[in-house]
């Protein structure tokens, strides 16, 4: 099964942590994953002030700037992996770095 794990933190902790934990290769964790074969992706995003988000309703495409979600709490990048389960998914998960400054949602992919 493939996971999405979404890192997320308050938005004004997350700039110099990203920053330090993507120069770190997160303490490793990329590494070790990439190793095992269970990464099978990994982006780090730019800052929600950098976002656009489209509706379209009708015909008419509605552009607005910024994340979907107005709140302090942000998605600061984002890994795939692919695991047994939704436990073992939940503990990698646990291990990452970013779990003891953050939070990080761990959500099923939809298998095509």
């Amino acid at each position: 099964m493939r996971f999405v794990l979404m890192l997320c933190s308050d938005s004004t902790v997350a700039a110099d942590l990203v920053e330090e934990g993507m120069a770190a290769g997160c303490g490793g964790w990329i590494e070790e994953l990439a190793r095992g074969g269970v990464l099978k992706g990994v982006e780090g995003l730019r800052p929600p002030d950098e976002a656009t988000t489209i509706r379209v309703r009708g015909d008419e495409v509605l552009r607005c700037d910024g994340p979907f979600a107005e709140t302090k709490d942000q998605i600061g990048g984002f890994s795939v992996i692919e695991c047994a389960d939704r436990e073992e998914a939940l503990a990698l998960a646990a291990r990452h770095p970013w779990a003891k400054v953050g939070q990080i949602e761990v959500r099923p992919a939809w298998e095509a």
